[in-house]
């Protein structure tokens, strides 16, 4: 088998709403019969709990391509990050090739797992061993090295439920993104953006917590910092009791000792904190429970007893075997990976079972419990019940004002007392630290008590009410996309919003260009949604961005569609219009709030069908009389439409029966005068759009009329020069549709000769290059064809075919040139052309084609073009 084609689709895509991996796989039979006689069995029994559906497709002798997407499905669930979608789709004129489609939890793993699956299918098909179990722990160790953190999750997850969309910034961190554009917030575990810096480096210095909750008021043990052993054994003996021994700056309790008696206890404790800091707090050991109590903003979320990792004896097992049989348990994992972790074995759980009698070689009695640490931190094996309805009222008082004392938004608060359902002060209870970002397993999963949602009151803490989402709008189609996007992002910036756009030519961030390209795909828009100088968001979303990494957005408030025409068909598996349409579609169904749709295009209208419940359709149409437009208004639905007759040329907002003029068409400088009716057809889009999110008549008509589109603000997109006398159009146009469109509205434009200087991609197919000099022949009166970006074709290959096409449509051979360079292309059409004329230049790449080409013969007017682009 030969993977020819790989891709991470990382957001809603063609094939399902959540992130999948795609693969173009060929089969490579290599026996000559395409038989594997047992190949099913085999495969069944190394992977047993395989779907029954894949028992019915893998017979002998079915192509082995077909069992790659359930094995990979089945070691993505072996290794810990399944996935929750498969499919096998046939690929078009190709009978031994698969598209295989499988969704996933972590693309690093799905990726792992095909080129496992492969291997494995292959060795099962010849009857090769395969150590599966070594593939998979590789598998499952990928998954561990790329999970994200349980508290950090907990809070993602929240987040989720609540429809605040989360990005994860890098693989391998846990540092998120909540929230879209200038709404965002940062979390990285339960550090949050609004986490004061300061305030963690108060709360890492114990000894200075300790010093402002003092003076704060609130109860806390007595105690001093030392940096010696002697000056530790002085600071014991000045307690009243026994000491706890910690690092100044320690976490997660590590190179905690509590509960020492003795000088020798201490000597031990102090070189076991050594280890973890230079600067050591010796103080007063507080007797009672081990408690912890999680703040979110002003308030106290959850409140939990934590237990020291035990076990309990049963007149047999060792304490190191109750030990090893306690961490298979499977809550316990690794560091934080897992709800809880795993009991360390270590030279503190031995001195720890010393001081009780015991060692890792006793026998317990049955029902006898020994703890193997003085403290009871999650992070070294402990366990946690919950106490949050037990907390009295000063008590969660003590905790808010220790928290924000510190200046945390976030904070775990350690006490510890004899009774936390008592008063703090009547027991000679205290707080022993404030933490910084906390660990919530102990709250999420409790060992006993009821569960706390404590990712959720972190959410609540940092969003309130807000959704955590700017107003967003996605434009598609086949033509006019970038046009719409810009009309849409001058009219929102016009209101006062800082905009975010991608297009075509790149993405913009309040007016400032900030990338160059053609950037209409998914790391384009994930870089405006994550950009915190964005309030508003609207993304260009091509068809190539679409199949090669999904959307990078879960939805968008409002979806437009301007139209579906022949365009980059027999390209990724779209092999028709229906298929284009298909693509397109999975903008329209991203939308929550509106999805705007060309009335005048069957594939379209068929979209209103096909939208999530409650989103509202908004046609629009440049044809006041469109059917499918009449019945929408007669059925109280919105639309804006052109009224085009002898009177006017008027954009109109319709709202059922009620009709109110938004703008003339002329006035509009991306009208042309009214001649150019594709950007009128954009501008009703655009209008459509802005009024789905709630703009008024008067800022949309003010954005519609101050939107130029020209060299420095929409290049390369019917961008209008004088020659001469000769007016140039210039624009990307490569397309059927597009060709047709941008002839029909230069024919408006002169009385005089219409020359096409024209090109076309050449990964197009050859019928549909065909058609492109077909249409082009019926828009012009004299052709140049030139050739640009030819990807894959000879030289020449490209300008036949729309040379062969021109001629079907029966353009005079006088009227028909070939010059393949686009600059001298420029320069024959102008020789064409009289004053008054109007030349077109379609399908050019940049601006400086034209200024090039102008340069050496007027050098004065191409300096003046070029001085208009900046």
């Amino acid at each position: 088998m030969k993977i020819k084609e790989k891709r991470l689709l990382r957001g809603p895509n063609l094939y399902a709403a959540s992130p999948c991996l795609m693969a173009v796989i060929d089969d490579g039979i290599t026996n000559e019969s395409g038989k594997y006689a047992g190949f099913a069995a085999r495969l069944f029994d190394l992977l047993p709990a395989l779907p029954p559906d894949a028992a019915v497709r893998l017979a002998d002798d079915a192509l082995l391509v077909e069992a790659i997407e359930p094995v990979v499905m089945e070691l993505q669930r072996l290794a810990g990050a399944p996935g929750s979608f498969g499919a096998t789709l046939a690929v078009a004129g190709a009978p031994r090739t698969r598209r295989v489609v499988c969704g996933y939890g972590t693309e690093q793993v799905a990726e792992a797992a095909l080129r496992v699956a492969v291997d494995l299918v292959q060795a099962a098909a010849h009857d090769r061993p395969y150590d599966l179990g070594k593939a998979v722990q590789e598998l499952h160790e990928i998954a561990e090295d790329y999970a994200i953190g349980t508290s950090t999750n907990a809070v993602v997850q929240a987040a989720l439920r609540r429809g605040i969309p989360a990005l994860r910034l890098t693989d391998e961190a846990n540092l998120f993104q909540l929230g879209w554009g200038s709404r965002q917030k940062r979390l990285q575990a339960t550090i949050t953006g609004a986490t004061n810096s300061i305030a963690v480096g108060i709360a890492s210095d114990k000894q200075l917590t300790k010093a402002l909750l003092e003076v704060a008021g609130v109860p806390v043990p007595a105690g001093s910092v030392v940096s010696t052993e002697q000056e530790a054994l002085r600071a014991a003996r000045r307690l009243s009791g026994p000491a706890t021994v910690k690092p100044l700056d320690g976490n997660q309790g590590k190179g905690v000792t509590t509960n020492c008696g003795t000088p020798e206890e201490v000597a031990r404790a102090f070189a076991h904190a050594r280890k973890y800091g230079r600067r050591i707090i010796v103080e007063e050991h507080l007797q009672g429970r081990d408690y912890r109590v999680l703040v979110t903003g002003r308030k106290v979320a959850a409140a939990s007893w934590r237990r020291p990792p035990c076990v309990v004896g049963d007149g047999q097992a060792t304490v190191r075997e109750l030990v090893e049989i306690e961490n298979r348990n499977p809550a316990r994992g690794e560091g934080h990976t897992n709800i809880l972790t795993k009991i360390p074995m270590d030279a503190l759980a031995e001195e720890t079972l010393a001081k009780q009698g015991y060692t890792f070689d006793t026998v317990l009695a049955s029902g006898v419990t020994a703890d193997l640490r003085g403290n009871a931190n999650l992070s070294t094996g402990g366990t946690a019940e919950d106490v949050t309805d037990l907390l009295p009222e000063e008590t969660r008082d003590i905790c808010i004002r220790a928290s924000r004392t510190i200046g945390l938004d976030i904070a775990g608060i350690d006490i510890v007392c004899q009774d936390i359902s008592r008063p703090l002060r009547e027991q000679k209870g205290g707080i022993i630290e404030v933490n910084a970002a906390p660990g919530i397993r102990m709250h999420q999963y409790p060992s006993r008590g009821t569960p706390r949602d404590a990712g959720a009151a972190i959410v609540d803490a940092l969003f309130g009410e807000c959704d955590g989402r700017i107003p967003t709008v996605a434009i598609t189609g086949t033509n006019g996309k970038t046009t719409t996007s810009l009309l849409i992002a001058h009219a929102v910036r016009q209101s006062g919003l800082r905009t975010g756009v991608t297009t075509t030519e790149g993405v913009y961030v309040d007016g400032v260009l900030t990338t160059k390209g053609d950037c209409t795909g998914y790391r384009s828009a994930r870089s405006v949604l994550s950009s915190p100088e964005v309030d508003f968001a609207v993304l260009e979303t091509a068809r190539g961005g679409i199949l090669k990494r999904g959307l990078a957005y879960d939805r968008v408030d409002v979806s437009v569609v301007l139209n579906v025409s022949s365009d980059h068909l027999g390209l990724d598996g779209v092999e028709t219009l229906d298929d284009l349409a298909k693509v397109k579609a999975v903008v329209a169904h991203r939308a929550s709030r509106a999805v705007v749709l060309n009335a005048e295009d069957d594939y379209c209208v068929a979209m209103a069908d096909e939208l999530r419940d409650g989103v509202e359709v908004i046609y629009f149409s440049l044809d006041a009389d469109n059917p499918t437009l009449l019945r929408h208004l007669e059925n109280g639905g919105r639309a804006v439409y052109l009224q085009d007759n002898a009177q006017n040329m008027t954009l109109v907002l319709a709202n059922g029966a009620r009709h109110e003029a938004l703008v003339d068409a002329r006035e509009m400088p991306v009208s042309l005068g009214g001649a150019a009716r594709y950007n009128i057809a954009n501008a009703l889009a655009a209008a459509a759009a802005l009024t789905a999110h709630g703009f008024g008549n008067l800022e949309i008509a003010d954005g519609l009329r101050s939107f130029v589109s020209d060299a420095k603000h929409n290049p390369m997109r019917s961008n209008v020069f004088d020659v001469d006398g000769v007016t140039v159009i210039v624009d990307y146009a490569h397309n059927c549709a597009a060709y047709a469109a941008l002839a029909e509205s230069a024919r408006a434009m002169t009385p005089g000769r219409l020359v096409g200087v024209v090109a076309a991609p050449g990964d197009r197919r050859d019928a549909d290059l065909v058609d492109i000099g077909r249409t082009c022949a019926a828009g012009f009166d004299d052709l140049v064809v030139f050739e640009t970006e030819n990807r894959g074709r000879p030289d020449g290959e490209t300008a036949a075919l729309l040379v062969r096409g021109a001629k079907l449509g029966k353009l005079a051979d006088d009227s028909l040139s070939v010059v393949l360079a686009s600059h001298q292309a420029i320069r024959h059409g102008l020789s064409l052309c009289q004053p008054g004329d109007v030349l077109v230049f379609g399908c050019g790449t940049t601006l400086s084609e034209l200024t090039d080409a102008l340069r050496p013969d007027k050098p004065e007017l191409a300096r003046r073009i070029e001085a208009e682009a900046i």
